[in-house]
This record gives C-alpha cells, structure tokens and sequence, in this order.
C-alpha cells in the first residue's frame, strides 16, 4: 500500500478513536464509529485477494446494521427523555438496542459469526488492529452506558460468548481463526464484569491486547497461519517460538503469568457480589480455551512434523531482531508481579 495512504488511514484511524473515547453526545460517538469503519476498510481490502475482498464486505455491511441500530437506539433515547448524553441513556428499549449494536460491533455471542471471517481474511497487522484496537472505543461505550444497562442480558451474552469462544476454537486449524475465537471468549470475561467493576473490565482489554499483540507479532515474524506451519516454525528462530509458547499459555491464563491476573481479579470479584456460580461456570469454562491453547504451544515446540523428503533448515529469518515483538512477550509474561500495583490505581 501507499505509504501515504497508509499514514491517511492510521490517523483517521487515531481520528475515529479519539472522538468516541472523548464524545459526550451520541451524534460524535456515532461519528467517531463510522470513521473508525471507514478507515479499517482499506487495510483490510489492501492484499485485493477474494478472500479480503469477501472480509471487508462482511465487515462494512456488519458494522454498518450496529452503527443504525445504535444511532436508532440513542434518537429512540431522546425522543423519550430529551437527552442525547451518553451517560444518560435511560429508555429500556433504548439500553436493549444499544446492547446489541455494541455486541455486534465487538462480536459478542449471538452476533459473533462475522469476527472469525473477517480475521480469516486480513493480513496478521490488519487482525491484530481488529482484535485489539477497533474494539477499544465500543469497549468505552459499554462502560459509560453500563450503569443502565441490564445485567441478566449481559451476563447471558458473557457465558455464551466464553462457552461458544471455547468450543469453536477446538477444532480450528487457522492460527487467526483460533485467536478470533480467543477474542470471543476473553470478551466472555470483560463483559460478565461490567456491571460491577468496570475498571476491571479495562484492565482486562488492556492485557488481553498486550498478550494479542505479541501472539500476532510473532507469527507475523515466523510467517506461520496454520497449525502445519506453526510445526516447522522452530527452525527459522528457536527463541521467539519458546517464548510463543508461553504467550499462549498467559494467554489461556495459566499462573505465574500475566494471563491469570485478570482472570483472577475477575473471579474473586465475582465471589465479593456473591456469584459464586457464575464464578465457577466461568472458571469451567476457560479450560476449553486452555485446551486449544496447549495444543497450539505444543504444535508450536513439542511436535516435529514427520518430513518425508530432506530439505534445509531455514535456521533464521530474513528480517532483522523485532524489537515490538520482544518487548511485547515479555510484558505477556511477566507483569503477575505487579498485580498489587494494578489492583491499587484509581
């Protein structure tokens, strides 16, 4: 792509972000959506193989239908109540709307089935923005509007969205695929939250993002989008797959990594409001994830593939040392230790 043109999206891109985080009237927020959509189409689209072609298709006709639905969902909000105040959405009907049109914009269960797709269809730099970035400033909405919000709805969308995100992954091949479902179910997590910390849903996003983009950094690296490759992928740089390995299992959410803070914050939590059964299905259902995790890390480390002809060894890439990259595993791994620190901001 142009490098131009590649500036001119990634700032509309900032642009679209900045207004919906710092948008009090609906009209910005909705505004700040549209450039966010309208920006991401291009980056998506940019390979021109039917496959991304069909990707941002699904994803422009998507995000369209949840940016009406919230449009509809706030004019319905004044139409009743004379506010067009972010914080003061207060219809029922009004908070029912918006709930969906945020949870097809994120991929939440039952509007999930676009995400795996669209992923499927981007370049890795252009699914690890979609999985992280574009879901940052619907993640915002959901909490300035959560204190209205109903909490049975959400809490069904956030189990749904943690078992079906579990399940689908089990029998994935495509390294993007089984992180788009990864996305589902770590959205599972934020949500079920919401209502009572919405802090911690943040604290969340932002270390579900850090573990994303190392994962997706690393396969950028070693050029690996399927189980069969990721088996061949030691050769080319030993070191960055080991530490692939543990990135995924911070990512299942195993201790002492990074992973099981949030995991654990949001489970104690939970026990606090007197959920205990919502904490134990979560808790159940994060073995499933664990499941596909593992056995991408053992695919990724453990398993020699059976090579039936000789061929080189690549034994180390073309493109030099990524700092982003290293920087970014580490941080996956080693930030348990300032749980305390984390647990203590304001």
């Amino acid at each position: 792509m142009n490098p131009q043109a590649l500036l001119i999206f990634t700032m509309s891109l900032l642009l679209g972000s900045s207004t919906v985080i710092s948008a009090n009237h609906w009209i910005m927020a909705w505004a700040g959506l549209e450039i966010n959509t309208l920006s991401i189409l291009p980056l998506i689209s940019k390979t021109h193989h039917p496959r991304a072609v069909e990707a941002s298709t699904k994803y422009f006709l998507v995000q369209a239908a949840a940016s009406t639905l919230l449009l509809f969902s706030s004019m319905t909000n004044a139409w009743f109540t004379g506010q067009w105040d972010i914080t003061q959405l207060t219809h029922p009907m009004s908070c029912i709307m918006l709930t969906a049109a945020i949870s097809m914009k994120l991929g939440l269960v039952p509007f999930h089935f676009w995400f795996p797709e669209v992923l499927q269809g981007s370049s890795p730099m252009t699914s690890l923005l979609l999985a992280t970035a574009m879901k940052f400033p619907p993640t915002v909405l959901l909490i300035l509007t959560s204190p209205s919000l109903n909490y049975t709805l959400l809490s069904l969308m956030a189990i749904a969205s943690t078992a079906l995100g579990g399940w689908m992954g089990l029998n994935q091949t495509q390294i993007r695929k089984i992180l788009a479902f990864s996305s589902i179910s770590h959205l599972g997590w934020m949500t079920i939250i919401l209502i009572y910390n919405p802090k911690l849903t943040l604290i969340t996003f932002y270390l579900y993002s850090l573990m994303t983009a190392a994962i997706f950094f690393a396969i950028n690296i070693t050029n690996t989008l399927k189980l069969s490759t990721v088996m061949t992928a030691w050769t080319k740089i030993p070191s960055l797959t080991a530490m692939l390995m543990l990135t995924l299992l911070s990512l299942a959410g195993l201790p002492p990594l990074t992973g099981f803070l949030p995991k654990w914050l949001i489970i104690q939590e939970l026990t606090k409001q007197e959920l205990t059964v919502t904490a134990t299905v979560m808790a159940l259902l994060s073995l499933l994830g664990l499941f596909f995790y593992l056995r991408l890390a053992y695919c990724a480390t453990i398993t020699l593939p059976p090579n039936s002809t000789n061929y080189m060894k690549h034994w180390q890439t073309d493109k030099s040392v990524n700092t982003p990259a290293a920087v970014l595993t580490m941080l996956s791994i080693m930030l348990l230790p300032l749980s305390p620190m984390i647990m203590t901001t304001p």
